[in-house]
């Protein structure tokens, strides 16, 4: 049937063979690290509202329908909970994908352990995940059947995950694990489900001071869906904690320029932007993807409970 043909070639085309086209992916993911993990929620003390635009391979055109480039929107929230030693945080994301759009809310929670001068976060999320599909943007091969699906099908599924941070006055590590449910999406298909797969994040960074007005940072990420996985690579320069310019390298993918400013006194807004020139498969992409970050910390509470010393390089 030309309906189970058409929903198999989808799944194979936006499942685990091809990485990283069920988890959207952030160059700036040393600014997110929310998204990373959820035990990352409160962990540096400050109430953050973050939100990121990404165009993936800008300016580049469908040869049908509208389907065009890949983007993504992310806006994030997270805040620490003294009194109960923890954190919460949430985010909402669209990550379209030309006939396919994906749409994920996620909350979560995690509980911070003191360790001498370091911390310890155990986190959890839990939230929805949409799948649609436009027939639209597809060439069917006759397009009289019947079971040509011609316009748009969404289905809802629950979705779970968990995670740990750990941070030092200098470095810190994370990892998270997606999807753990494996939720099926199938659109009246029986005989053919696309699954989430599993998936694995983990990240770290390291703060080398080189004067008192400047710092720079080390960091890298990496993803799998214990298929394949995918590295990334950054080094960035803070100077006066009032503005950061750096590199990035995305194995098998692209090289990046990160740019960023503080743009308030008190520096609690900040826009940060990265730039990727594509390296690989260029004559079936264009040339560069462009992501933009805009950040703003909300003032600490004095009577919130016990004060907390924060350290300028975790306020992003």
């Amino acid at each position: 049937m030309l309906k189970k043909t058409f929903y198999t070639l989808l799944f194979a085309l936006t499942g685990s063979g091809v990485f990283a086209q069920q988890d959207a992916l952030f160059t700036q993911y040393m600014f997110n690290n929310l998204y990373m993990t959820p035990a990352y929620a409160g962990v540096d003390g400050v109430t953050r509202l973050t939100a990121i635009h990404r165009s993936q391979w800008l300016g580049y055109q469908s040869s049908f329908g509208d389907g065009g480039a890949p983007t993504t929107q992310m806006i994030s929230f997270n805040t620490p909970v003294y009194r109960l030693r923890s954190g919460f945080g949430a985010y909402v994301m669209n990550d379209k994908l030309g006939p396919q759009n994906n749409l994920e809310a996620q909350a979560m929670y995690a509980y911070h352990l003191g360790i001498k001068e370091t911390k310890l976060s155990i986190g959890i999320k839990a939230g929805i995940y949409s799948q649609s599909v436009n027939g639209q943007y597809y060439r069917y091969i006759d397009e009289g059947d019947p079971l040509i699906v011609t316009g748009k099908e969404s289905q809802v599924r629950p979705d779970l995950g968990l995670g740990i941070f750990y941070r030092a006055e200098k470095y810190y590590a994370g990892v998270g694990f997606n999807h753990l449910l494996h939720s099926q999406f199938d659109f009246g298909a029986d005989s053919v489900r696309g699954a989430l797969e599993n998936h694995i994040n983990f990240t770290g960074g390291y703060f080398y001071e080189v004067s008192f007005d400047l710092r720079v940072q080390f960091s890298v990420a990496a993803r799998t869906d214990l298929n394949k996985t995918q590295l990334d690579f950054a080094g960035i320069a803070y100077l006066k904690d009032t503005m950061w310019g750096g590199l990035a390298f995305r194995q098998g993918e692209a090289g990046s320029l990160l740019l960023g400013y503080a743009l308030l006194k008190d520096k609690s807004l900040k826009l940060g932007t990265a730039v990727d020139f594509i390296i690989k498969d260029r004559e079936a992409k264009e040339n560069f993807s462009l992501e933009v970050m805009l950040s703003y910390e909300l003032p600490v509470n004095p009577g919130s409970g016990k004060k907390v010393v924060r350290t300028p390089r975790y306020r992003h």
